[in-house]
């Protein structure tokens, strides 16, 4: 029987979490599960409230008061079901979606002494009982057509389009240029965030409703665009942003200086046991390491060195920190294994004689808003420092990478190289060929890989109805 004073009783409780000396000595997943009861007991905490800020704020707008009341009742299964209708990677998004920044933010109770419900840790109960209990989705009503679409891409992209096909009876084949499904979830993302059984456990689950992937295809290269044009009804582009953005300062092309995504994926690649190419294996063991950035790549940097063996770990920051636009949780965690934190520092050279010695910077301050609303850095003059350091790990976001066969099928881009797509047109996320569809961070820039789910169903949502299905 619900308990409607649930709040008042009980505190707002998150999973044990591994203590930070422990967790630094290793990539395994910091976050332990709720059991059965304690999952009941924060579930029941919802309010339930008439306008559920909550689903609203989510991107892909889970029915989340609906299946927090049924882990309530111990209606698990039912909630495995329900958790499903909104996302195609809920076991993904339970762990690594910035809960703190979404759907417990805007919980009712977050603005409370209460605190919010611990959505997040509930989603991760529900997926974790799903793996357990070997569930797949029962697609047995499921009339097919003889219709087939090419996913260009294995990331969340990729696979929210792929579930919203192969659940409406179009075949989807998808085709990615890794050895193994994800994307940066597999080889961008650490462990310690999210542990890469899962993606194993979702290309099953994938491959058993019907979903067929071919791997380690490089579209232009080993397959040529015009083949899926002429072979298959349509075509999703899932590609995500890849490409680093720099600082444009003196110093960059030190050795020493590194790009987050090869860092990390590299070390993943390592870590896997996969073939470490083109993204060799950076250890920073013994090293002194300053990280820039304020994102959560920044942060996965960091907390990889400290794994890694690094002897002093620098976040620097151009802005504080309440301005940073990564998770809180991650920035805690990273506080917690050592990493130290210099705000409001902006880079003007990396300094080295044939390799890095040191880093230059200057202090700022916030002010007036720029475009997006954001405070400017504007840096002080005559404050420059020098941070001595042997590896800079430069983490300042990613954009797109079109390829050059985009043109020879009209396939435009905007002024920073996004594939033009609106959400708005008669086909959702369709592109200027009329056969071709995108979604994801190679639509919107780079973004959380909730939005690339979003936008993918959607996008799908789009191709059935240009396939007339």
């Amino acid at each position: 029987m619900p308990n409607v004073r649930q709040f008042l009783e009980l505190d707002r409780q998150l999973p044990n979490k591994l203590a930070a000396n422990d967790r630094k000595q290793n990539f395994e997943e910091i976050y332990s599960g709720f059991d059965p009861a304690a999952a009941m007991a924060q579930a029941d905490r919802c309010l339930h409230c008439g306008n559920p800020y909550c689903e609203w704020a989510c991107p892909v707008h889970n029915y989340i008061p609906n299946w927090l009341k049924l882990v309530a009742e111990g209606n698990v299964m039912e909630a495995v079901e329900l958790s499903h209708k909104t996302n195609s990677l809920p076991e993904m998004c339970g762990r690594i979606c910035p809960q703190d920044r979404l759907c417990e933010q805007a919980c009712t109770l977050n603005d409370t002494n209460f605190g919010a419900v611990t959505i997040g840790a509930v989603e991760k109960y529900i997926t974790d009982t799903a793996i357990a209990s070997g569930w797949t989705p029962d697609l047995s009503d499921v009339v097919k057509t003889d219709k087939k679409v090419a996913i260009v891409g294995a990331g969340p992209a990729g696979l929210a389009a792929a579930d919203i096909l192969i659940r409406n009876g179009v075949q989807p084949v998808v085709f990615d240029k890794q050895p193994e499904i994800g994307g940066l979830l597999t080889f961008g993302i650490p462990q310690f965030k999210l542990d890469k059984e899962l993606i194993k456990y979702r290309r099953s689950v994938f491959e058993k409703m019907g979903v067929e992937f071919r791997l380690g295809i490089e579209i232009g290269k080993d397959i040529q665009f015009a083949d899926l044009i002429n072979q298959y009804d349509a075509v999703f582009l899932g590609m995500g942003t890849y490409k680093p953005m720099m600082g444009g300062f003196p110093g960059e092309d030190l050795p020493g200086v590194y790009k987050a995504l090869d860092f990390l994926v590299g070390n993943v690649k390592n870590e896997l046991g996969y073939e470490q190419t083109p993204e060799p294996f950076v250890s920073m063991q013994g090293k002194r390491v300053v990280v820039l950035g304020g994102g959560d790549t920044t942060m996965d940097c960091t907390r990889t060195s400290i794994r890694q063996g690094a002897n002093e770990v620098y976040c620097v920051y151009r802005r504080d920190e309440a301005n940073m636009p990564g998770s809180r949780a991650e920035v805690a965690n990273a506080k917690e294994e050592g990493v130290q934190f210099k705000f409001n520092l902006a880079p003007v050279e990396i300094i080295g004689n044939g390799k890095v010695e040191g880093i230059k910077v200057i202090e700022t301050r916030l002010g007036e808003p720029d475009a997006n609303g954001r405070r400017r850095a504007e840096t002080v003059a005559g404050s420059e420092k020098v941070i001595d350091c042997d590896a800079v790990i430069v983490a300042f976001g990613f954009q797109p990478n079109p390829p050059a066969w985009f043109q020879d099928f009209g396939i435009q881009v905007n002024n920073w190289q996004g594939v033009i797509a609106s959400e708005s047109s008669l086909y959702p996320f369709q592109t200027t060929n009329p056969k071709v569809f995108a979604g994801g961070d190679m639509v919107r820039g780079s973004s959380l890989v909730v939005h690339a789910i979003a936008e993918a169903r959607t996008a799908a949502e789009g191709i059935l109805d240009f396939l007339e299905v």
